[in-house]
């Protein structure tokens, strides 16, 4: 039976005129891995910093194991662990110096918690003396994580850790949220990315500051019955204009070397490829597949425009 850790009740938040989200509702099991997944400007920021007690909700409510995040902020923040989307350790002082200050401030001793970092921290102890102002962009994030992990918070938030990093650190750290998973540690992860989303126990599709849709990434592809085809051409920007203009077509969007076409009905690969190649006027590749996580959200986004 699961166990619900993180729960939010209708949150709204404006700026003015601005509301930067709307009715937010969702919960989170304890040990879950939850992704809000959606573009700049979608509201996951501002989400975030409601549940780690930083800013106010305008309406609504939000709990956490129980505690309220406006009226129990001072308990919930020795329970959270919190790593923002820029890095904000201090640059003058050392990679060692940054983590017994963040270990201090909660009460904390580095070696009673030592074990839930040592994955992450032993790759960057041979540079303990280095300040962290002159770390590599994935070396930071490991010690951010590090000192976001050290006084053992209960939960976990991650606001697009893995933003400006290579694609080898990218990795690192997804495999260390695994392990941390592994821990029953609850952990909240925002991303844009959606090859990111579908390393996610559950997922929140978030635009405009609307939740468009909440459930496993798994299931949600197999949700996803639209016709939906790979179309490959000898010339791709002038099969892309053509694709889009074609009366069958839904959507048409360039995914890497080919193009994703979607259809208003189904149809056999050779009959759909000789009506595009007559009509494109080239030579063309088509292919019946199964719609990927990123196929999801762009249908969601167009169907909630």
């Amino acid at each position: 039976m699961s166990n619900i850790f993180l729960n939010i009740n209708n949150i709204s938040k404006s700026y003015g005129d601005i509301q930067a989200l709307k009715d937010i509702n969702f919960s989170v099991d304890e040990g879950e891995l939850f992704g809000l997944i959606g573009p700049d400007g979608a509201g996951k920021t501002t989400l975030i910093r409601i549940l780690i007690t930083m800013l106010l909700p305008s309406t609504g409510d939000a709990s956490i194991n129980g505690l309220d995040v406006v009226k129990d902020f001072k308990k919930l923040r020795h329970l959270i662990g919190y790593m923002p989307g820029t890095f904000s350790l201090y640059e003058d002082l050392t990679v060692e110096e940054n983590l017994k200050f963040f270990a201090t401030i909660f009460n904390a001793k580095i070696k009673d918690n030592y074990h839930l970092i040592k994955d992450i921290y032993q790759q960057i102890e041979p540079f303990k003396d280095r300040r962290a102002g002159n770390l590599s962009g994935g070396m930071k994030q490991k010690l951010a994580l590090s000192c976001a992990l050290i006084h053992k918070p209960d939960i976990l938030f991650l606001d697009e850790p893995t933003t400006g990093i290579d694609a080898v650190s990218r990795v690192e750290l997804w495999d260390m949220l695994k392990k941390l998973k592994e821990q029953n540690l609850t952990i909240i992860v925002s991303t844009p990315y959606m090859d990111e989303a579908e390393l996610c126990d559950k997922v929140a599709f978030m635009q405009k500051g609307e939740v468009m849709e909440i459930n496993t990434p798994h299931q949600i592809v197999e949700d996803y019955d639209t016709p939906i085809y790979a179309i490959k051409g000898d010339s791709f920007y002038n099969l892309l204009l053509a694709l889009r203009k074609m009366e069958l077509t839904r959507t048409a969007f360039p995914f890497g070397e080919s193009i994703h076409l979607t259809t208003y009905e189904e149809f056999n690969e050779n009959e759909l490829n000789k009506i595009i190649c007559d009509y494109s006027n080239q030579k063309t590749e088509t292919k019946r597949i199964k719609a990927n996580i990123e196929d999801c959200f762009m249908a969601k986004m167009l169907k909630n425009k």
